[in-house]
């Protein structure tokens, strides 16, 4: 295990605590972090059963952890991260893409999910905005490298898990009655829930949304086109 023994930060930096079991995964994110301004890495492991540990000793305010299946061990430790006061906001970054998993996620505490294969930007992008939503409300699952590059507000670009659900099935050609009925909520949720992945996205149709989620990578081909008939869209 690597640790810091930082005091807490003088100069309102985030502090960030850094979770993976590749050496040059967490060496590439702490220089990552490290070039923009308004970060530091406070600590580091390789474990991340031992990131809690750290996290209660450290305080950091966003926590970059790895999660591989299944899920035990994500579950302690993101119920130990739960309870320390302030909890630091969990950003997960795997390999596994799949929206079961985020809602799962979800569901343990995380405040964030991202892929390792989201670029610079998008990672840069969710740690600033789950510290800038004071409410906690969304968990960020992407974020298109445009709105950085254009200096728009992070927190106003993102999609919460729920969204981007109703985006990819949205994508597979269900109707907000099918979207619906597969996440167990109301048509009207459903609407709304559109109505903000326009507003965000700045797109006025479906399929407007669908090409720009494709070439910004919130979702893929793969995403739009696999599961279509459980989906029932074909």
């Amino acid at each position: 295990m690597e640790g810091s023994s930082a005091q807490n930060d003088k100069n309102g930096a985030t502090r960030v605590l850094l979770a993976d079991d590749h050496t040059m995964f967490r060496e590439g994110l702490a220089g990552l972090i490290s070039s923009y301004g308004g970060m530091e890495v406070v600590g580091s492991t390789a474990n991340d059963s031992e990131a809690a540990a750290l996290a209660e000793r450290l305080r950091p305010d966003v926590v970059i952890m790895q999660v591989q299946m299944p899920f035990e061990q994500a579950r302690e430790t993101l119920a130990r991260m739960r309870a320390i006061s302030p909890p630091p906001k969990v950003i997960i970054v795997t390999m596994f893409e799949n929206p079961r998993y985020v809602r799962e996620l979800m569901r343990l505490g995380a405040s964030a999910y991202l892929l390792k294969s989201s670029s610079s930007s998008q990672l840069i992008g969710a740690v600033r905005a789950a510290v800038y939503d004071p409410q906690g409300a969304d968990v960020i699952v992407g974020m298109p490298t445009s709105a950085l590059e254009q200096g728009e507000e992070a927190s106003g670009k993102v999609l919460s898990a729920r969204e981007l659900e109703v985006l990819l099935l949205m994508s597979r050609g269900l109707s907000n009655q099918r979207i619906a009925s597969q996440l167990h909520l109301a048509e009207t949720t459903v609407k709304r829930h559109l109505a903000n992945v326009y507003g965000k996205m700045g797109v006025h149709s479906r399929s407007e949304a669908t090409r720009r989620a494709l070439h910004d990578e919130w979702i893929t081909i793969r995403d739009v086109t696999e599961d279509r008939e459980e989906d029932g869209a074909i």
